[in-house]
């Protein structure tokens, strides 16, 4: 019967472990004599990277607690009633412990699972690289203040050989650290930000390890990646159709099949960058439309009104399509738009022979190509 007993016991202990790892406790302490019942909230990002709420607790005696079950680490965010800011925290299942001061909630501690530790040595250092980039601002701030122009030159120029050290920074925490979940958020954002030529960043992709390429963001990369594999210089451009301001459907071979240049513009009426830009590509368009250039803007407006009126208040006389759905567009998707503008420039035979060519550099191009 003891033996029984024995038996039982070490299944309900190792059933207790087991109960552990399969989920997440996440233990909070907060100084700075926080009320009593203060709410906490667990927040993350949707597929359009908006705040969704996931667990809601209070304060008591300065602690809190979140507990449940995560499928795969993912970034989430600490929120605190009252209080400005947030606790950034890589929710996996373990144990997790984050303390902050309640007027400093920035500078929190995390640790207790391993993705949490190794982003705790990236915040660390990104914290101090923050500081010192607040340091030249203000220094920049007070030298323009005593109308100090060289020393405002000089510390542009300092500021800008940081700007550099910071993408360094990140690209080489991606290198180094291909186990960490924010190497893949790293990795992301080089990416969107184009900051990096991109089979450098599917250099560094590449070298994560399985699991975390096996992760929520590891496989919107790949997706991106798979897509631009159409999208880039030498490719054949993806067709596709979608309605013009008046309703009409218009396809891109309507316009690639009439003209020698095509210019295929991701814009929107509430995208500034886009709209100081607009200018160039009329200048460009009405000098060499009877020459064969031509354009194709594609919105990614969701207000039908507003649209139109920016077709008209910026004097785009080109061809216009929308489906009024953002980033979800699926034409932005087919082309991998995550940021705009964006543009790729089409030859007659719908080749694409260059992107994201502004200013003079778009002229440049379509008078090389038209004379």
């Amino acid at each position: 019967m003891k033996k029984i007993f024995a038996i039982v016991l070490g299944v309900l202990v190792l059933a207790s472990c087991s109960s552990k790892s399969d989920g997440y406790t996440v233990s909070g302490t907060i100084s700075g004599e926080p009320d009593n019942g203060l709410k906490v909230f667990l927040k993350t990002t949707d597929s359009l990277n908006q705040l969704i709420d996931v667990d809601t607790t209070t304060v008591e005696n300065g602690v809190f607690a979140f507990a449940g079950t995560q499928s795969e680490p993912k970034l989430h965010y600490i929120f605190v009633d009252q209080v400005r800011g947030n606790v950034p925290v890589v929710l996996e299942n373990g144990d997790i412990e984050v303390e902050f001061q309640k007027d400093s909630i920035g500078f929190a501690k995390i640790k207790g699972t391993e993705q949490n530790d190794m982003f705790m040595d990236f915040l660390t250092e990104s914290r101090k690289l923050s500081e010192r980039a607040m340091s030249m601002q203000n220094d920049m701030r007070t030298a323009a203040q005593q109308q100090d122009t060289a020393t405002v030159t000089a510390l542009r120029e300092e500021f800008i050989e940081f700007q550099e050290e910071a993408k360094n920074f990140n690209v080489n925490y991606a290198k180094n650290n291909p186990n960490a979940l924010i190497s893949v958020l790293i990795v992301g954002n080089l990416l969107t930000t184009k900051a990096l030529p991109v089979n450098e960043v599917k250099e560094i992709f590449e070298n994560l390890t399985p699991e975390i390429k096996a992760t929520e963001p590891g496989k919107k990369i790949q997706e991106q990646l798979d897509k631009m594999k159409s999208t880039e210089v030498g490719d054949v451009a993806p067709d596709f159709s979608a309605p013009t301001p008046n309703g009409d459907l218009l396809a891109l071979s309507d316009v690639t099949g009439k003209s020698k240049l095509t210019l295929v513009d991701f814009w929107a009426a509430w995208c500034q960058p886009c709209r100081k830009e607009n200018p160039n590509i009329v200048s460009v368009y009405n000098k060499y439309h009877d020459k064969g250039f031509n354009v194709i803007g594609v919105s990614l407006d969701t207000q039908a009104e507003a649209w139109k009126d920016a077709i008209e208040s910026d004097g785009l006389a080109w061809n216009h399509i929308s489906n009024l759905q953002r980033f979800n567009d699926p034409i932005a998707q087919m082309y991998n738009i995550n940021a705009i503008p964006a543009a790729f420039l089409l030859d007659e035979k719908g080749v694409i022979v260059a992107r994201d060519l502004r200013g003079p550099e778009l002229e440049e191009k379509v008078a090389q190509m038209l004379n």
